[in-house]
């Protein structure tokens, strides 16, 4: 009766290598906290650009608002703030509006205020500003 020939430890190490049960469960451990935080930073940052873009459309409102002609620059500031609470809702948390500039030709209004976060107790500022020059009359 022939016996089967006994593995040797060199070819038991090899069989053990080549099993590579449970890896797929290791490749996920590690691959989905970096997935994950990709998904949220492409999700903060359209937050961001959000709050950034909504910042930007109330200054140059208020800015095409209070440089015609006759307006006050407390115009500009009314239609700013008027367009934040029509138009923009929680984009922009806390929003200031003010006039940034004394120059008498120009408006430049500036609005700021915080995106809104997926990390709590983390406020992400934004400030945007937009100038244009007193429209008047004559030469």
């Amino acid at each position: 009766m022939a016996t089967s020939p006994q593995p040797t430890r060199s070819s038991r190490l090899l069989a053990a290598a080549r099993d590579d049960s449970g890896m797929t469960t290791l490749e996920v451990a590690v691959l989905f906290p970096v997935v994950l935080i990709l998904i949220f930073g492409i999700a903060q940052t359209a937050l961001w650009y959000m709050a950034r873009t909504a910042a930007l459309s109330a200054a140059q409102q208020g800015v095409n608002t209070g440089r015609a002609y006759g307006a006050t620059r407390a115009s500009g500031v009314t239609a700013a703030q008027d367009f934040l609470t029509a138009q923009v809702g929680d984009v922009l948390t806390g929003s200031q509006v003010k006039i940034a500039n004394s120059d008498p030709g120009t408006l430049r209004i500036t609005v700021s205020g915080s995106s809104l976060s997926l990390i709590p107790g983390w406020t992400i500022s934004v400030t945007q500003s937009a100038q244009g020059p007193m429209e008047k009359f004559g030469g």
